[in-house]
């Protein structure tokens, strides 16, 4: 086998894992679009992915109506879409495979269309200023990102109180676990980080405040699922959607520690190699590496994300810096990934401009291996 280390068992919470190849959350904007619920096209597409004691981890979902920020995103905040995650999630269990979904809030990443008029919230009234960044409008058009605005002290409580609705909603639509979106920019790394967090509140201020949020939120959910079914995804040194603390290992060294004490199933870094939303490629040069930084301050497992090759990915785990590799891209279009990896067979590449919204292209219609060798 060409890639051993990726395919050694490895306990994962109450779970055995069969192999370390995890497919990393994608959104893929193909829910009901008035509902926002998860539809038989999404199951399938879970079902094609899933692999006995494999890994997927669900596309961030939203846990209120106003944490969206893209059209046709699932969310998990309503009964029609806890049914509709319940059809994904059985799909994924027929073939012996385990499922986290992720639980997010976009903050200041969206637009008032999405809110029937009112703007975004984030933790203080400060827009997304990056050059070359536009915003998504509910009906998919690109417009100029507005000035949120900042939410009050009890409406930040609603926060923590929504999510874990979202936890408990996940756990009644049968998911295996849940991971906790605290990275690329959105709402809870937009409180972690003090360029776009100026509260004065207990909210804000000194790194142990503006960690305060995540850890809550983080709380909230283990008061669901107890602490090993439940995971955190952090991006430090990360730029995407106009994030980026000015000196990342402080903040992030007391975040990474204060959830080391928790008992988490894993925690889940992207590299910032691959810091971006999707909107593009992206591999910087000359970057940290965050499992290489932040493995000796986390004795839980590890996960990572980030541009992985069958080759760096074996790697990291032999060299141990990780305990899975998440793939994003190449699991779109190699539904069979890890049997690809376990068997060195060729890699389909993605084509990006089918990544969002649509029907069955670039969604279900990448065939497996065999299909291939036989057509």
């Amino acid at each position: 086998m060409k890639f051993e280390a990726l395919f050694k068992p490895l306990q994962v919470g109450p779970y055995k894992l069969a192999h370390r190849v995890a497919m990393a959350p994608l959104t893929r904007m193909r829910a009901e679009r008035e509902s926002f619920s998860p539809r038989s096209l999404n199951a399938e597409y879970y079902g094609q992915r899933a692999t006995k004691g494999g890994l997927l981890v669900a596309e961030a979902s939203p846990v209120l109506s106003h944490g969206r920020g893209n059209p046709a995103t699932p969310g998990i905040y309503s009964d029609a879409q806890i049914a509709g995650w319940r059809k994904v999630v059985d799909a994924v269990h027929a073939k012996g495979g385990i499922i986290f979904l992720q639980l997010w809030h976009v903050g200041r990443v969206s637009h008032s269309s999405f809110h029937g008029g009112e703007l975004p919230v984030s933790a203080s009234a400060i827009p997304i200023k990056a050059e070359g960044m536009k915003a998504m409008t509910a009906d998919g058009r690109i417009a100029e990102y507005e000035t949120p605005r900042a939410l009050e002290t009890e409406e930040v409580k609603g926060i923590v109180e929504a999510f874990r609705q979202g936890a408990t909603n996940a756990l009644a639509a049968g998911f295996d676990g849940v991971e906790i979106h605290g990275a690329n920019g959105y709402l809870l790394e937009q409180f972690l980080q003090s360029r776009s967090n100026h509260r004065t509140d207990q909210y804000g201020g000194g790194i142990e405040n503006r960690a305060r949020l995540l850890l809550e939120v983080t709380q909230a959910a283990i008061d669901v699922w107890g602490a090993n079914r439940v995971a955190v995804r952090l991006s430090p040194h990360g730029i995407a959607n106009d994030s980026g603390e000015p000196d990342p290992m402080p903040l992030y060294t007391h975040v990474v520690k204060a959830l080391d004490k928790l008992g988490l199933a894993y925690l889940h870094f992207i590299e910032p190699r691959s810091s971006g939303t999707g909107r593009a490629d992206v591999h910087w040069e000359n970057v940290p590496s965050a499992m290489m930084l932040f493995r000796p301050l986390y004795s839980g497992v590890l996960m990572t994300a980030g541009g992985f090759t069958g080759e760096t990915a074996n790697a990291a785990i032999a060299e141990g810096h990780a305990h899975i590799i998440a793939f994003g891209r190449i699991f779109i279009s190699n539904p069979d990934l890890p049997r690809r990896l376990e068997h060195d067979y060729p890699i389909t590449p993605y084509n990006r401009a089918t990544f969002y919204g649509g029907e069955e292209k670039g969604y279900t219609d990448y065939p497996a291996y065999d299909e291939l060798t036989r057509a």
